[in-house]
């Protein structure tokens, strides 16, 4: 239970377009470490004064089982409940490493609270009886500072669970009505995999339905999401490896957002700082209080996710070359892999007969993105065979240099241990000179994720479309990519 919790939330945080506080960031520990003292010291020893101090007077808490309860009845409950005999039943919560995301709230530039997210699961122990799997659940709380000191305001607790994940069996692959099942179970309207052998495409596989009744067909569209980003990485990395495209030239000499006009940093910021998030930017620019683009820090100082700097890419390439991004991409990838596919525009060619609704966990449709000019980090639309084409060629270095390819694969910035952002990709580094590239896509109705091996050739690209299709993810990978697979979980619940 544990493992596949883990992996679930973490590749859903790990691919996200999240604006998250940094998990090396003072913050991060900070509530962590008040998070351990609420549960590992108080909750689990049921030390009722240790947990009563972490709480806030004014706490609300919203159970979705057990509805409201303010502060004086969430710790009468705990005491007459839980903890009313913890020598005959001791009840453990465990947060799940790596699953914890931090948001940082401030007011006018000055912090004051914190959101934490994650899922965490609790067990329970009888005298003399082996320890059993009770629960999990997901959890937002809302930390304030008061007066100096950290409280617990708001506790939200939902989807709790009381059996294993569906997706911890087997993938039952070659039996399409057990596949069927499989996702039903799992609540998983459409999936797509390719695979990829030898550096080549060996398999489209696409199970389930588009809509009710009707099957999902071996060309269906999938909106992809942030797997956009190789794409647009790669229109620029073909561009460096025939010199048309330098990865260190300052991009001011071609596109200044008139954001930053004034900011001397604008300056400094490179295609190298964007390919690997090192602008400086947040995720989006609608994320700062006034919705303006601003640098966070110099480019090129540490890591942070950014879509901005991708949009950003695209305005100084269609400065320079006087070509929209999609015409650059339609001539030096769609056009020679036959992507015929692939599309960043809506228009009225694309055959909506084949396309993937987006859905919510509780089966209702997202209306469909009718994207009507390019976006450089987003919404690509295209199909299981022709992105898994794509990456084929990416794992053949095709159109890019040795030195260009060196570039790509490289760590420019690390992002947690043993895993680290190169151009358009993050690598895994599995030991013994092995490695991994790999990219994810998450939006509303959409979680997208894909795995490429230079050294061997082989590959896995996996489409879902819905918000909480990472929870096939772990079964997939243990499939189809073996020890490496395992390997990328492990690396992944550090």
């Amino acid at each position: 239970m544990k493992n596949q919790l883990i992996t679930g939330c973490l590749f859903l945080i790990t691919f996200a377009a999240s604006a998250q506080v940094d998990k090396n960031a003072a913050l991060y520990q900070t509530i962590l470490a008040r998070d351990s003292l609420l549960f590992e010291v108080g909750f689990n020893t049921c030390n009722i004064p240790q947990f009563e101090a972490l709480l806030s007077d004014k706490l609300d808490f919203f159970h979705d089982q057990g509805g409201i309860s303010d502060r004086k009845k969430f710790l009468q409950d705990l005491k007459t409940g839980l903890c009313k005999d913890p020598a005959n039943l001791q009840v453990r919560r465990e947060l799940l490493p790596g699953c914890t995301e931090i948001y940082a709230l401030y007011n006018q530039g000055v912090l004051y609270g914190a959101i934490q997210e994650g899922v965490h699961q609790f067990f329970e122990k009888q005298p003399g009886q082996p320890e059993t799997f009770g629960s999990s659940a997901r959890f937002t709380h809302v930390w304030l500072l008061e007066n100096g000191d950290w409280k617990l305001t708001q506790v939200l607790s939902f989807e709790h669970r009381e059996k294993q994940l569906t997706a911890t069996t087997a993938v039952p692959l070659g039996d399409d009505a057990a596949m069927a099942q499989w996702l039903k179970e799992n609540k998983v309207p459409t999936l797509g995999l390719g695979i990829i052998e030898n550096g080549k495409l060996k398999q489209v596989k696409v199970f389930g339905e588009i809509t009710k009744g009707v099957s999902a067909p071996y060309n269906t569209l999938f909106n992809v999401a942030s797997l956009t980003k190789p794409v647009t990485a790669l229109v620029a990395l073909k561009l460096v490896s025939t010199g048309r495209w330098d990865l260190d030239e300052p991009l001011y000499r071609y596109w200044t957002d008139p954001d930053l006009a004034s900011d001397p940093n604008h300056q400094k910021l490179t295609t190298r700082h964007i390919l690997s998030h090192q602008t400086g930017f947040l995720n989006w620019r609608w994320m700062t209080e006034d919705q303006k683009l601003r640098f966070q820090f110099e480019p090129g100082t540490r890591y942070q996710y950014s879509g901005e700097g991708f949009e950003y890419l695209r305005k100084a390439l269609e400065q320079k070359f006087k070509k929209s991004l999609p015409q650059l991409a339609e001539e030096l990838i769609f056009q020679p892999l036959k992507m015929s596919d692939t599309r960043f525009v809506w228009d009225e060619t694309v055959d909506t007969t084949r396309l993937a609704p987006g859905y919510d966990p509780a089966g209702k449709a997202y209306a469909t993105v009718k994207r009507k000019t390019p976006n450089a980090a987003d919404d690509l639309l295209t199909t299981v065979e022709d992105y898994g084409n794509f990456l084929a060629s990416v794992l053949n270095r095709d159109g890019l240099s040795a030195r260009v390819f060196d570039d790509m694969v490289s760590h420019q910035v690390e992002t947690k241990k043993d895993k680290y952002f190169g151009l358009g990709f993050e690598v895994y580094d599995l030991g013994n000179g092995r490695y991994a590239l790999s990219h994810g896509g998450s939006d509303k109705g959409c979680q997208t994720i894909a795995f490429i091996f230079p050294e061997t050739g082989q590959g896995l690209l996996i489409f879902t479309n819905v918000d909480d299709g990472y929870k096939v993810y772990e079964p997939l990978l243990k499939h189809y990519l073996g020890a490496n697979g395992s390997k990328i979980i492990d690396i992944e619940m550090k």
